[in-house]
């Protein structure tokens, strides 16, 4: 049985990986002063993106995810007729149309692709599950990069959705925006009030940084720390930390809404690099894809691991 991985591009994870690992894209289209950009992982597209600094509050922008009709379409186009069974991971519910759109979708491709094959159009099996990934940004990419090898080793359908479905809970990622007023107001146009501009303001003032956790479809700060960089090399040693209590699976991903040679210029990545060589881990580091930078900001970094429950420290 043709068995294939399905993610949003609000997955994590570079092309190159998703290439390698036979990993099927949703694009995500963001709208930036009227202008229509499609993030499709290209990797040269997305650093121009953040090179000419579209994400700023001066830019009236929004992320326009691929609707019930656009999914069904790309279906039974790219999909369908190539493998029998389709996974469909996407960012979580509570933060994106994305799942309710391929909801939605299901019983269209499915039935448009029976009608299919009582014509005779088609001639294998298909079928198709959606899941809800419960997070966000490196998160994704974890349960990504997880069910992909679950794929690559040849276990049955059922064992990979029983097994994914599992993993969620074990995945922590961690985004730290550099700027809480931007998250703010990102989130006031699009309708919701989670931050007020009281508590934005001091943390602005104050150079407060808060490192957000996302896990089991919830979002909240579990520190906060004065200074961007000092919240960076908290998170990377977090990571390390981590590595060295043991992980449920081997890999670390860490994004950044810009330049991917910015991770560099902090020790902290370089050990936790080191470390994670040590350990068998390896860490995947990539470009945030275009709708996350949208909502946490420029130069935003996350970091998505898997673990036993733990507080952060």
């Amino acid at each position: 049985m043709s068995i294939v991985l399905v993610v949003d591009a609000a997955c994590d994870l570079p092309k190159s990986f998703l290439e390698e690992r036979g990993i099927e894209l949703f694009p995500i289209s963001i709208q930036v002063d009227g202008n229509i950009y499609i993030d499709d992982k290209e990797p040269q597209t997305l650093q121009e993106f953040y090179q000419k600094n579209l994400l700023t509050l001066d830019h009236e922008a929004e992320s326009i995810p691929f609707s019930t009709e656009q999914m069904t379409h790309l279906m039974l186009e790219n999909i369908v007729p190539k493998y029998d069974f389709a996974l469909v991971q996407t960012v979580s519910e509570k933060r994106s149309q994305i799942y309710a759109n391929c909801t939605e979708a299901q019983p269209l491709i499915l039935s448009a692709y029976r009608a299919k094959k009582e014509k005779g159009e088609l001639s294998n099996h298909f079928g198709m599950r959606i899941m809800n990934s419960s997070t966000l940004f490196t998160g994704q990419a974890m349960l990504a990069a997880f069910t992909s090898d679950l794929i690559a080793a040849g276990k049955s359908k059922q064992e990979i959705v029983r097994l994914a479905e599992a993993f969620r809970s074990k995945i922590f990622a961690y985004v730290i925006p550099p700027d809480v007023a931007y998250i703010r107001e990102r989130a006031r146009k699009r309708g919701e009030n989670s931050l007020g501009m009281l508590g934005a303001l001091v943390a602005k003032s104050l150079d407060i940084k808060p490192i957000i956790r996302a896990k089991d479809d919830e979002t909240a700060p579990v520190a906060k720390v004065r200074g961007f960089d000092k919240a960076v090399d908290r998170l990377f040693n977090y990571g390390i930390a981590r590595i060295e209590a043991g992980l449920l699976s081997p890999y670390v991903i860490v994004s950044i809404a810009g330049d991917v040679a910015e991770l560099d210029k902090y020790e902290a990545f370089a050990a936790l690099k080191s470390i994670a060589k040590a350990r068998k881990v390896s860490v995947v580091a990539c470009t945030m894809g275009l709708t996350s930078g949208l909502n946490v900001g420029p130069g935003a970094i996350s970091l998505g691991l898997a673990s036993t429950d733990h507080d952060f420290s």
